[in-house]
């Protein structure tokens, strides 16, 4: 299998975090995108930039930024087919996803997901960590996706799926577990933020 392309998920509102880009903001002097990046691209092909709105103001990142080609802010699976049209075009056979709010995800992610993914032909995987009260929990913008399933994941969104869990179990989701559930911590708010300065 030929190494995946990594796409790095920005396209939400922040709602939470009061608007505009929540990947812009600082931790430890660094942006959060720039720290995600920095942890995904060793891990892939090459790194792509899930946005909406203007390009521009990711340019310092240096990144190929991607729209959502569903409107009206579909969730991360408009982003993930927004990355799979995007990896079709380079022919890549699968894309890797990463959260823009998350800076702590394991270094080892895409090597995990893929060992997760072996003896099956067009698997979707996902991350996923112990919970105690749910035996494990899902990371659904962290995931491994086939090129081959984006159409069918195109008339899902035109059907208004939205949940990620829905359309992987029928493509027989697999998880790829991870020991560390603070290593999927994501910042959603400032409380979030400045949490995230103090695990630096």
């Amino acid at each position: 299998m030929k190494q995946p392309l990594g796409v790095i998920l920005a396209g939400g509102q922040a709602t939470r975090m009061g608007g505009g880009d929540k990947g812009l903001r600082l931790l430890g002097g660094q942006s959060l995108l720039a720290r995600v990046e920095t942890r995904l691209s060793p891990q892939v092909a090459g790194v792509a930039l899930n946005a909406n709105g203007d390009p521009a103001r990711f340019a310092d990142l240096g990144l190929p930024v991607i729209a959502d080609s569903i409107a009206g802010f579909a969730g991360p699976l408009a982003g993930v087919l927004a990355g799979l049209d995007w990896a079709a075009a380079q022919g890549a056979d699968t894309i890797v996803t990463a959260a823009a709010d998350t800076p702590f995800f394991p270094c080892d992610l895409v090597p995990q997901l893929l060992m997760a993914s072996e003896g099956m032909a067009h698997s979707v995987v996902l991350a996923a960590t112990p919970d105690p009260e749910r035996g494990r929990a899902r990371h659904p913008t962290f995931g491994l996706w086939p090129v081959a399933l984006r159409d069918d994941l195109r008339r899902a969104l035109e059907g208004g799926l939205r949940k990620v869990v829905l359309w992987t179990q029928t493509h027989g989701g697999r998880e790829a577990l991870f020991p560390d559930e603070a290593a999927f911590f994501n910042v959603n708010t400032p409380d979030d933020l400045a949490r995230a300065e103090d695990m630096l």
